[in-house]
């Protein structure tokens, strides 16, 4: 594996609560998919969970190196868990073929968050792997 790239960002969880008071479901339907929606809400403390998730698609983005722009969704980028509840990104639309031009194989992430902060960290991996690929 050749590491081609690293992401990373830091949220504070009380800017996602601001934006879930202020636009309620107009914002979780245009930034988290409803799997990331059904994860967060499985818990109380579902805005760290939507924060660390939010922190990891600002994350993918600063390794893709590109921004908001272009045709690229912030559903574009989905947080989910594996069957041990190991967080992976799965990707599709623009993100995908933005990662694919770039050689990107897969991007492992890591979050981590407390009731005041998020934070995610996000590595883009080309060659053989055992994991999700992208």
């Amino acid at each position: 594996m050749t590491t081609l790239a690293h992401g990373i960002d830091l949220v504070e969880n009380s800017r996602i609560e601001d934006l879930l008071r202020s636009h309620g479901e107009r914002f979780t339907a245009r930034v988290f998919t409803p799997a990331e929606m059904e994860y967060a809400r499985a818990a109380r403390n579902t805005i760290e969970r939507l924060a660390g998730r939010f922190a990891v698609k600002e994350a993918v983005l600063k390794l893709i190196g590109t921004g908001w722009r272009g045709g690229i969704a912030w559903t574009d980028i989905e947080v989910v868990n594996d069957a041990l509840g190991r967080p992976y990104v799965r990707l599709s639309g623009e993100v995908a073929r933005i990662a694919c031009q770039q050689g990107i194989d897969q991007v492992q992430i890591s979050i981590t968050h407390t009731a005041q902060l998020a934070m995610a960290s996000a590595v883009a991996l080309a060659g053989p792997h055992d994991g999700p690929r992208v």
